[in-house]
């Protein structure tokens, strides 16, 4: 049965929002709806070859009514009127160009189509060069480096790197731009009608780990430093925010207007908006000395220790620290991988690749109708099929070694313009040892990571998988066991970053005294565990050597191709 008071966690991920109705007393999982994005699915706005990657407002806007109300529906006709709070995250950095108002500028006449007027997706890398600038700049200006907090490289996929090229492309964006907004901050303000780009509250998450945000400078970066950045940046800081808010905060109550619009009561409590892996380590039950990882697409590690253990210390190499990112509290600590499960993508896609340029062309009306069939038929099984003989390889008798680069480099030390590679391949090379060797390259990523984070002095004792692939490949969560050396627990949640987003909003409807009180009572559990196989990490103790050894000898080269 379910207790008197509901909880909705909103999560905007990359394809799709999911919205996910909790039980806030008992924690239970009541229903959930996805809603894809159309224009985004329909490959608007996005050049792959160029790697930018848009995402218009609309989309979200629409994907919010649908996944929420279909949500609210499957769990009753008054399910709306018993909703106390509403959790936001959302994939990050993802910035966008507003208007005075708060507006997205794509919302506004005149950039209705204009891809540089819309939210920059995370994985948009067309900022390499400013990422560069930022980085030599920070080093070489005289005064602080602002990327001290942010592991010490600043990355193309963040905050201040996207809007400098975005600003130095477009005049017209940039003469119509008032503000900059992260889309975790934009949705809570947008519910709870707060979007004046200089009062709404702003994620200390989003603000701490992709803008350079820190309180032992007062907030962004100075306007000196970046106006050496380039002058097209003059006077953005008194536009942009001083204060941030961790997510346990109520950023406002929803509106009369989207009550109405999504079947709720005005008034509701709206949390703070944050990033999908950080309420993703809180809904997967992080806790000291314990590494999260989300692994979908890209993957995103997780991990919080107390202020005090840590003091005045920074980690090299990672994607920031951040008092309050995760647990309002511990310092957040992020890292991860650029591409995971796209690298398992990109690998299927290049199998499947007749079935797209060759059958059509050569089958037409009944015939070609049975040809796409069989043709979407074959490339939902192919990864499965890979997996099972790719499961049956010895890894220690393949020659194949792969470096997991393919969208270049997250953690440690971020670096965009590195390329992937695969060596060691002979004409006795087979797809499934290919296919192995990109499952060991994500894995072998992932174990970079870990090695990062205990030179640097940060223990790691547990490790939490939560994500798509740690629910739906037992085959690439063995191998990456096997690599770690380590267990790795499996979250029972289906949807933990989901869950995470509802205990915050119940923190901040009051339901709970904090987020510890909210996973101890929300949480799911765990439900199954990866066990390393203690041949196989013999192997890849020597493999990873080979791994760390094929990256540093091709760097230099992948990142000129």
């Amino acid at each position: 049965m379910m207790s008197g008071k509901l909880i909705v966690g909103m999560d905007f991920g990359t394809d799709s929002v999911r919205a996910m109705v909790i039980d806030a007393e008992k924690g239970t999982e009541l229903a959930s709806e996805v809603a894809w994005y159309k224009r985004w699915a329909a490959g608007k706005y996005c050049d792959p070859a160029k790697n930018m990657f848009r995402q218009h407002p609309r989309d979200y806007i629409d994907g919010m009514e649908q996944s929420v109300r279909g949500a609210l529906a499957k769990v009753g006709k008054k399910a709306g009127a018993r909703v106390v709070g509403i959790g936001i995250d959302t994939t990050g950095s993802t910035p966008c160009a507003v208007d005075r108002d708060g507006s997205p500028l794509a919302l506004t006449n005149g950039f209705e189509e204009n891809p540089n007027a819309m939210f920059v997706l995370w994985k948009d890398h067309t900022a390499v060069r400013e990422a560069e600038l930022i980085n030599t700049v920070s080093r070489t200006w005289g005064g602080t480096d602002f990327t001290r907090y942010e592991g010490g490289v600043y990355s193309s996929e963040w905050f201040w790197s996207k809007i400098l090229h975005v600003l130095r492309e477009d005049r017209k964006v940039r003469a119509a731009a008032f503000s900059w907004v992260e889309h975790c901050d934009w949705m809570a303000a947008l519910l709870t009608g707060t979007t004046d780009p200089l009062t709404m509250k702003r994620s200390r998450c989003a603000a701490g780990h992709k803008a350079m945000w820190h309180p032992e400078w007062g907030g962004l970066p100075p306007e000196q430093f970046l106006v050496k950045l380039d002058p097209v940046l003059k006077g953005l800081r008194a536009r942009l925010f001083t204060e941030t808010w961790t997510s346990d905060v109520k950023a406002g109550g929803i509106t009369d207007e989207w009550a109405k619009r999504l079947g709720l009561t005005p008034g509701t409590a709206v949390a703070v908006g944050a990033f999908d892996a950080h309420m993703g380590g809180v809904g997967g039950q992080i806790t000291g000395r314990t590494l999260v990882k989300i692994m979908g697409t890209s993957t995103c590690d997780m991990m919080v220790v107390p202020p005090k253990a840590f003091g005045a210390k920074t980690v090299p190499g990672i994607c920031g620290q951040v008092d309050g990112s995760i647990i309002p509290g511990m310092i957040g600590l992020e890292a991860g991988q650029s591409a995971f499960g796209d690298v398992y993508a990109w690998f299927k896609e290049i199998l499947a690749w007749p079935l797209t340029a060759v059958v059509p062309a050569s089958a037409k009306g009944a015939r070609g109708a049975a040809a796409a069939k069989l043709k979407q038929e074959i490339e939902e099984a192919i990864l499965d099929r890979l997996a099972e003989e790719a499961e049956k390889v010895d890894p220690a008798d393949s020659t194949v070694v792969a470096l997991d680069w393919l969208n270049g480099r997250r953690t440690p030390f971020a670096d965009q313009t590195l390329k992937g590679a695969i060596v060691g391949l002979t004409l006795g090379t087979t797809a499934p040892k290919i296919f192995r060797a990109l499952v060991e390259a994500t894995a072998f990523g992932s174990r970079a990571i870990v090695e990062q984070f205990r030179r640097e002095g940060v223990p790691i004792d547990t490790v939490i998988g939560l994500g798509g692939i740690s629910r739906k490949s037992p085959f690439v969560m063995q191998v990456t066991a096997d690599v770690l050396g380590m267990p790795i627990k499996v979250a029972a949640s289906e949807q933990a970053v989901a869950l995470g987003a509802g205990m915050f909003a119940a923190v901040a409807a009051g339901v709970y005294k904090n987020v510890s009180d909210a996973q101890k009572k929300m949480g799911s559990g765990f439900d199954k565990t990866f066990v390393p196989d203690r041949k196989r990490v013999d192997v890849y103790n020597k493999l990873y050597k080979k791994y760390v050894s094929l990256g540093e000898s091709l760097q230099g080269l992948l990142q000129t191709l």
